[in-house]
């Protein structure tokens, strides 16, 4: 891992977790050090999904395994989504051994650049659809939480105290 960086992983309530992030505007050697940490730190902790604001960085950049291998999407943007939805059970790194099952869109279709700078159109659905709705959330300061109604969110506040 880069030692300059010094990231580690922020667990909820760091205000961090709540806060919008920026956009790149450049690739810089920083922001790919980043994506390197982020890709290492998600392996480590055995995560399918990362994003920047999950280890201190307030930027919008995700990691998600893919079918492919785990990938690094910069600025991504979702611009389609089904209208056909699907509960299922979502875990989160910030948030270590709580499991909630959470309403998203089917299948999504996102706007994003890879570490290149190439422009990328994916579609995704099911749990790939579900980890990058998940991973862009974080970068609206949007947590997993928020998902769920007022008692069970009461609840999950309660146990975590």
């Amino acid at each position: 891992m880069n030692e300059d960086l010094k990231l580690n992983l922020k667990k909820y309530p760091d205000p961090l977790l709540r806060k919008k992030s920026g956009m790149i505007k450049e690739i810089t050697p920083e922001i790919e050090n980043l994506a390197k940490d982020m890709l290492l730190i998600m392996e480590k902790e055995a995560g399918i999904g990362i994003s920047a604001p999950q280890v201190g960085i307030s930027k919008r950049i995700i990691a998600v395994k893919t079918e492919i291998g785990p990938q690094v999407f910069i600025n991504p943007k979702i611009t389609k989504m089904s209208p056909e939805t699907e509960i299922a059970e979502e875990g989160c790194l910030s948030f270590p051994g709580l499991f909630l099952k959470i309403k998203r869109a089917k299948t999504i279709e996102l706007e994003t650049f890879s570490l290149k700078g190439e422009k990328l159109i994916i579609g995704a659905k099911d749990l790939l659809a579900r980890v990058f709705q998940h991973e862009i959330d974080h970068l609206d300061g949007i947590l997993f939480i928020d998902r769920v109604g007022f008692w069970q969110r009461l609840k999950v506040k309660i146990r975590i105290k």
